[in-house]
C-alpha cells in the first residue's frame, strides 16, 4: 500500500486500458484554454441538462485525465456534462518553467478555467491533490462552486500517515517505475521535462502547509468527504473534514486503497449521482 500510494502522489497512477480511452474520447469536445499564462488542455462529455451544472474533474498529483479518471469519466458522462482538465504541467497542459505547482494557484487557475468556459456556477470532484485544489477552489472563489466531492484529500500534514511525508522527504525519479514515465512522455509537450515534473510534484508535498479550520469551515458548498478504508488519508482526517465543513457527508469505500478509489465505479455512480442530483 505505502509504494502504490506514494507513487501516486509523487508520480503518475497507472494508465487506462487503450479500450477505457477510447470509451472516454468518444463524442468528446477539447481544446486549450488561456490560462493565467497556461495553454490548459480541457475536454467536455456528455451533455448539458435544464438546471444541472457540469461537473468539473481535478486529477491527482502526476495524473492526466486518462490515469486519474479514465474508467469513471465515460460514467459519469451518461447523465450529465462533465469537463475534465489537466493542471499546469501535467498531462498535455505544458508548464511555466519558473512557476512552482502549488495549490492556490491551481485553484485560480480552476477559476479562471471556469470563467474562460463561461461557466458561473459548477460541481467539483477532486481526487487526491486534485481534491486539495478543489477546497482551495471553494474556499478562494466560493461562487464558483456549487457542490464539492473531496475523494482521498488531505487537507491538514497531521491528515495523512506519516510514513508519506518522510517518504516524500527522500523520493527520487528513479522510483518511478517505467509504465508511469512512459505515460507521461506519451502526452507532455515537453516529454524531456519528467524530471522537472517529477521535482516540482515532490516539492508541492514537502511543502504541503495546512488549511486552517477557520478556512474549512467557511466553506458554504455541500460537500461529500469520501476515501478509502485502506487510504493514505487517515480516517480520522475524514471523519474531522467532515464536522469542519458546515454541510458535508462522509463516505468511507470498504476494500479499496488510494490508488483504486476512483475505480469503483458500481459504488461511486449511485453515490455521486444522488449527491449532486440528476
Amino acid at each position: 500500500m505505502k509504494t502504490a500510494a506514494i507513487v501516486a502522489l509523487a508520480a503518475i497512477a497507472l494508465a487506462a486500458t487503450p479500450a477505457v480511452a477510447a470509451k472516454r474520447k468518444a463524442n468528446m469536445q477539447s481544446g486549450y484554454a488561456p490560462v493565467n499564462g497556461l495553454r490548459m488542455y480541457y475536454e467536455i462529455h456528455g451533455s448539458t441538462k435544464e438546471g444541472q451544472p457540469p461537473l468539473l474533474l481535478l486529477h491527482g498529483g502526476g495524473d492526466t485525465i486518462d490515469t486519474c479518471f479514465g474508467v469513471l469519466l465515460p460514467e459519469l458522462a451518461r447523465h450529465r456534462q462533465v469537463i475534465a482538465f489537466e493542471q499546469q504541467g501535467f498531462g498535455r497542459t505544458a508548464d511555466i518553467a519558473e512557476r512552482p505547482f502549488t495549490f492556490e494557484q491551481s485553484a485560480d487557475d480552476t477559476a479562471a478555467l471556469l470563467a474562460h468556459l463561461r461557466i458561473p456556477r459548477a460541481d467539483l470532484l477532486g481526487f487526491s491533490n486534485g481534491g486539495t485544489i478543489a477546497a482551495q477552489v471553494a474556499i478562494r472563489h466560493p461562487r464558483a462552486v456549487r457542490k464539492l466531492i473531496l475523494a482521498s484529500t488531505i487537507l491538514q500534514r497531521d491528515g495523512a500517515h506519516p510514513w508519506l511525508w518522510q517518504a516524500m522527504a527522500n523520493a527520487k525519479i528513479e522510483e518511478m517505475p517505467q509504465p508511469f514515465k512512459d505515460a507521461y512522455r506519451a502526452v507532455a509537450p515537453h516529454p524531456e521535462n519528467l524530471q522537472s515534473f517529477f521535482d516540482k510534484s515532490v516539492q508541492r508535498m514537502r511543502t504541503f502547509t495546512d488549511i486552517p479550520d477557520a478556512a474549512i469551515r467557511n466553506i458554504t458548498a455541500p460537500a461529500m468527504v469520501l476515501i478509502a478504508d485502506n487510504d493514505i488519508v487517515r480516517p480520522e482526517h475524514a471523519v474531522a473534514t467532515a464536522r469542519l465543513i458546515p454541510a458535508a457527508q462522509l463516505a468511507i469505500l470498504p476494500g479499496t486503497e488510494h490508488t483504486t478509489v476512483m475505480k469503483q465505479t458500481k459504488v461511486l455512480i449511485p453515490m455521486i449521482e444522488q449527491f449532486l442530483g440528476t
